[in-house]
């Protein structure tokens, strides 16, 4: 079974218990930052200068320190990378960005985390810079309506370099690496020749350090990531049992009663074949072929936290099949519409609709009745109206709330 890493913080120390946790981080974080002298606005604007380069060495060398590890753990089923929170990528807001602090970092000195470390220090620059960024938050919050539609635009979710490149991570990590080294080397010698620095007062670790973390990367080329397949198999006992305990399947009636709950964001993934799903579908549901549900994993890890998927299909085995998938890849509050579209129909149908689509014998998993056109969701029973009917049903919907997403940025 996986490791429960990340650690459920709140739920191991509670609420105020977790505030020591970050605090004791933090705390560290700044101390870092301070002893690697990022709290200096002259050590920091040195790097544009290329007379120093220790912002450059100190944070691409977390970097890539992290990045290893956190693969390693993966690989070794010691991490689940999916609770991992991976910001969105939204390519021009970024890029515009990007720019925006980069002169601001250059003109200042400073970036916002470090500028911070810098006025816990008491040093003026640093205050003032402080100060500048809630000044520049105020002013976005003010006039961001202006922009949203940019503000929002070249949404890609959950993009990484694996798989902007194509590549498995192992390879990508190791290119990385080998970057990450090739550019301290390139480092040191512009510190050499524009700020005259020796070599000699390198130190000698750095070598066998640089050689280890490029070793690492190598053996999680062999290690590689686990598949869907071996994130199952060792969660399977468990879940196995919740499915034999019929836990997660979940009545018609409930299902219909979330979707108009304003307070829950329902989300319908209907995993049947498209001819199937074209004859007859339940209003929003989306249409998301089983083998193609591993490509959607990433976007549906981005959806809110009171989210709730109800996986369907014409019975219950290819919705069996999908929330395996789901659970795998630790998608959070995932339910499988009991009895499948089928059943749907069996207690929403009218005879009028019974009448032009009468029921038929049929296979496992196949539709139950005989729809002579294909009008999706453009029927009665797509979208029955939940206050003209009373179920009795035991509710099984819980709402587990996803673990609030890590911040990132500079220092």
């Amino acid at each position: 079974m996986m490791a429960p890493f990340p650690l459920p913080l709140t739920e191991l120390l509670g609420h105020w218990g977790s505030y020591v946790v970050y605090l004791i981080v933090g705390f560290a974080f700044g101390y870092v930052l301070e002893i690697a002298g990022f709290g200096n606005s002259k050590k920091l604007a040195a790097q544009f200068y290329f007379k120093e380069m220790t912002v450059l060495k100190v944070m691409f060398s977390a970097i890539v320190v992290a990045m290893v590890l956190i693969f390693l753990a993966s690989g070794l089923g010691l991490l689940d990378y999916n609770l991992i929170w991976v910001n969105p990528t939204y390519l021009w807001p970024g890029i515009v960005g990007g720019l925006i602090m980069g002169v601001g970092f250059i003109v200042g000195g400073f970036c916002p985390g470090t500028s911070l470390v810098a006025a816990a220090t008491l040093k003026l620059d640093g205050i003032f810079f402080v100060l500048g960024v809630f000044f520049g938050i105020f002013l976005f919050g003010e006039t961001v309506g202006g922009f949203s539609e940019f503000w929002n635009s070249s949404n890609m979710g959950r993009y990484t370099l694996p798989e902007w490149l194509g590549l498995p991570t192992g390879t990508v990590v190791l290119l990385v690496v080998l970057m990450a080294l090739f550019m301290f080397w390139g480092a040191e010698k512009l510190e050499q020749y524009f700020g005259g620095k020796e070599a000699a007062d390198e130190p000698k670790w750095r070598i066998g350090a640089g050689g280890g973390l490029a070793l690492a990367a190598v053996g999680l080329i062999f290690i590689g990531q686990p598949t869907t397949l071996d994130r199952w198999n060792r969660i399977a006992d468990e879940k196995t049992a919740v499915l034999e305990e019929r836990a997660v399947q979940v009545h018609p009636g409930e299902m219909l009663e979330h979707v108009h709950d304003p307070n829950i964001k329902a989300v319908l993934l209907d995993v049947r074949s498209e001819a199937d799903y074209n004859q007859f579908h339940i209003l929003d549901a989306e249409h998301v072929p089983l083998a193609e549900l591993p490509e959607r994993i990433p976007m549906l890890h981005m959806e809110a936290a009171n989210t709730v998927f109800f996986v369907m299909s014409n019975d219950e085995t290819a919705a069996t099949a999908a929330w395996k998938t789901l659970q795998a890849e630790s998608v959070p509050n995932v339910y499988i519409l009991e009895g499948g579209v089928n059943n749907w129909l069996s207690l929403f149908a009218n005879d009028e609709f019974l009448a032009v689509n009468p029921p038929v014998e049929r296979g496992d998993d196949q539709l139950a009745f005989a729809f002579p056109a294909a009008l999706g969701d453009r029927q009665f029973p797509a979208e029955p109206d939940p206050h003209k009917y009373e179920f009795a049903y035991v509710p099984k919907v819980v709402l587990e709330l996803k673990r609030a997403p890590a911040s990132g940025g500079c220092g």
